[in-house]
């Protein structure tokens, strides 16, 4: 049972792999009936499964693919003309297929799976007996393949196992029916092997699969059905390997399961994380060890363990990826399908379908390019008499390229139809009351065309089969945002429209740009962000209260990534500001950070339970310094963006005058001893300026008053020496938060070691002042560390 459930499988697997070549390979036959070596593939497929089905006992599939063989056959002999009438049959015939196998691959047969065949094989049968349309009379007079006796002659290059005597297989043994097998083998690899010795003796170009002359193919057809089921058993297992280069060469491969591969990932991505951090550290050492010799060899040890977990991270992903190829490989027959539905003639070309991409994203990009090419089949080329009174060519024409761009595939799906109408679009947008007038007037062309986009909206006059309802580029733009990919659209009227899809290679291991609000640090995938920019406030402008940035040709809105996640920030530099201008699907926005980390490896971990829910965060990631960052969720982010209605002018000029010194009580500062001798001594000597001082008696209230003071401090004076806290560890704690990251801390202590003073320094330290000090030497520091002007 165990033996007949694994030739099961591998039926299955040879099965699905044929029949989604052949609807690809039937189109062009369609087109191309004269292609002999393409109609002996297709018959080989046909006949392929046929005889494996036949071996299993899946009586329906076995039925349905005979007849599919006879009319292939008969094309074959040239006893019938491929035409659309009986494509239309046979493409029907492959759907069946198809549906057979999956019920097979469900439960185990084809008996019960309410699939019903007879239309299917009547046509088929009509077909072949020259009763239906669209067969030549040669066909009429010839008789069915099946009544062609069996000893008809046949090259053996076609069927060399035609003469085989049929054998009741089921009484005999295991072993006997493995040596009945073995000898078909070998009686098959011989007579391949004599006829490449005449091939090559004549001249000829050696080609086992077709025979060039239609004489001999005529010959060579009539017994191919009439083989024995060990036959039809033989050739399914050597057919792939003996016959033909061109259907069956490949390389050896073993089948895994995804389930382990996904697992091999993430033990990658682990790897990863620990290579960043061995990274940083090693950065950390160098800066302290500067000149010592272990260095160099460490650093040797850290650029190969760096060096080989690349490679091996490419390797790894290398192993998911499969070619884009694979969903192209639908499109030929659904484009055939549509064009005889909208009585419109179309060529698909398709270029760049080895291009490859991670198996996940290979699985979600097929609905949004369904959609987008049923859009410029039905939307975008023209009938025939519309492009003939055009001067078009009447055949129209759309192209599907794949290529690489980085770490990015890009996908271009271009038409040659009547393009995109921007003012249509817009008109069409208001009426339905997706936009408003205001907003039509202020869009530019490229902001019209994304306008298709909107859920709902559709420029088609009646809803039909293909389209109408507005829900297919809604589809697309959900998907293509799903993979954290963009879209262009590029059209020209009269011309043509290109969609440019650019998508990431891998989603489980991601480049992505590092920036800061405040304390908080955030991922943003580099695969959405365009560029990076530093502007000034004279540079953002108000529209209807929000926020815009005007960058070269395009209108931006403007939001801070501080009020779109809540965290309590204020503008360190009100003069200029950096932007990440981030694009998803046909969106662009500018988002304001405070400051820009830059680019790093991140491998993507969940939240958990908990907290996978939370809005606008896709994940998290373990930094080289050890600390976790969020990964941003683009498309949620983006959509928060628009809830965000703070004008960033008014923030800027909040900061501004926040900052603004009027007289020297404005400054305040701040003094940290638990000596209240020695407060009062600091207090005293900066009486003289006339600042504002605070007290606290350590390190504890001290931060406290830091993090929670109504106006921003200027300066603290820190002694080293006190309870619950000590200066060290105060200036540290102040160091973590980044709006602080500025503000001067002067210790002031009797520790005077060289060892002393460079703790200091590296805690966070701006000033050290040594006790006893004068009063003038202090006020000195406190006075150059504030920037205060007394006009003396």
């Amino acid at each position: 049972m165990d033996d007949m459930q694994e030739i099961m499988e591998d039926f299955l697997i040879e099965a699905f792999e044929m029949v989604d070549q052949l609807d690809q390979d039937l189109v062009e036959l369609e087109s191309n009936p004269e292609d002999l070596e393409l109609l002996n593939r297709i018959f080989r497929v046909a006949h392929t499964i046929k005889g494996s089905s036949s071996f299993l006992n899946f009586d329906i599939l076995t039925s349905l693919t005979h007849n599919m063989e006879d009319v292939l056959n008969k094309a074959r002999r040239d006893e019938l003309k491929i035409t659309p009438d009986v494509m239309d049959v046979v493409l029907l015939s492959i759907d069946l297929m198809k549906a057979l196998l999956q019920a097979i691959r469900d439960s185990g047969t084809d008996a019960g799976s309410g699939i019903d065949i007879s239309d299917a094989v009547t046509k088929l049968q009509a077909i072949s007996q020259g009763t239906a349309g669209g067969a030549s009379p040669a066909a009429e007079s010839a008789p069915a393949p099946k009544e062609a006796p069996a000893t008809s002659p046949a090259p053996a290059g076609d069927n060399p196992l035609a003469d085989e005597p049929e054998k009741d297989y089921s009484s005999m043994s295991s072993d006997e029916v493995d040596a009945e097998i073995e000898r078909l083998l070998q009686k098959r690899q011989e007579a391949d092997k004599q006829m490449r010795a005449q091939k090559k003796a004549s001249g000829q170009v050696s080609d086992i699969q077709a025979p060039k002359a239609p004489t001999d193919d005529k010959a060579a057809a009539a017994p191919a059905t009439s083989a024995p089921k060990s036959a039809a058993k033989a050739e399914s297992k050597t057919g792939a390997k003996d016959e033909g280069k061109v259907a069956t060469s490949v390389e050896q491969t073993v089948r895994v399961d995804v389930r382990r591969l996904d697992n091999l990932m993430n033990l990658i991505g682990e790897l990863v994380l620990g290579k960043n951090r061995l990274i940083k550290i090693y950065g950390d050492v160098e800066e302290r060890y500067d000149g010592e010799k272990f260095l160099e060899e460490l650093n040797q040890v850290v650029s190969s363990i760096s060096s080989v977990t690349t490679d091996l991270q490419l390797a790894v992903m290398k192993t998911r990826m499969q070619p884009v190829g694979k969903v192209f490989n639908k499109f030929p027959r659904m484009v055939r399908d549509l064009s005889r539905e909208l009585k419109k003639s179309i060529d698909l070309v398709i270029a760049g379908e080895e291009t490859e991409l991670d198996k996940s994203i290979v699985e979600e990009i097929g609905d949004p390019l369904i959609h987008i090419i049923r859009n410029s089949c039905d939307h975008g080329v023209e009938s025939p008499e519309d492009r003939k009174a055009l001067g078009k060519p009447e055949i129209g024409r759309v192209d599907l390229k794949a290529y690489n761009e980085g770490n990015h595939i890009v996908i271009e799906i271009t038409d040659d139809g009547k393009g995109l109408d921007a003012e249509m679009l817009k008109l069409k947008a208001i009426e339905k009351g997706l936009i408003s007038e205001k907003e039509a007037d202020s869009m530019t062309d490229k902001e019209a065309f994304g306008i298709i986009f909107k859920p709902g909206f559709s420029t088609a006059k009646t809803i039909s089969n293909v389209s109408g309802r507005g829900v297919g580029m809604d589809v697309v733009k959900t998907n293509v945002e799903k993979l954290n990919g963009i879209i262009e659209i590029d059209s020209e009227k009269g011309v043509g429209t290109t969609f440019k899809l650019k998508i990431p290679l891998t989603l489980a291991i991601i480049q992505a740009l590092l920036v800061g609000a405040q304390e908080e640090y955030y991922a943003i995938p580099l695969s959405s962000v365009i560029e990076t920019v530093r502007i000034g406030q004279d540079e953002i402008y108000s529209v209807d209260g929000k926020s815009v940035l005007r960058l070269r040709d395009e209108v931006l809105s403007l939001v801070r990534l501080a009020d779109i996640f809540g965290v309590d920030s204020v503008l360190e530099t009100a003069s200029e500001v950096y932007v990440v201008i981030i694009a998803l699907a046909e969106q662009k926005i500018g988002v304001i950070v405070d400051y820009l980390i830059g680019q790093e490896e991140v491998v993507i971990k969940s939240l958990g339970y908990y907290l996978k829910s939370t809005r606008g965060i896709a994940g998290a990631t373990v930094r080289g310094d050890g600390k976790i960052t969020l990964i941003v969720d683009v498309a949620a982010m983006m959509e928060m963006a628009k809830e965000v209605k703070v004008s960033i002018n008014a923030v800027m000029e909040e900061a501004q005058s926040s900052k603004a010194k009027s007289s020297p009580a404005d400054y305040i500062v701040l003094a940290i001893d638990d000596s209240n001798t020695d407060r009062a001594i600091m207090k005293k000597c900066l009486k003289t300026l006339g600042v504002t001082v605070l007290e606290a008696s350590n390190g504890v209230e001290g931060l406290e008053i830091v993090k929670n003071s109504d106006k921003p401090l200027d300066a603290v004076l820190v002694d080293i020496e006190m309870p619950k806290m000590d200066g060290y560890t105060f200036a540290a704690e102040v160091r973590k938060y980044n709006k602080f990251k500025n503000l001067p801390l002067i210790a002031v202590t009797s520790r005077t070691s060289k060892t002393d003073r460079m703790r200091g320094v590296e805690s966070g330290m701006t000033e050290y002042i040594t006790k006893p000090y004068t009063p003038e030497y202090l006020v000195n520091v406190v006075k150059r560390n504030i920037n205060l002007m007394t006009g003396e």
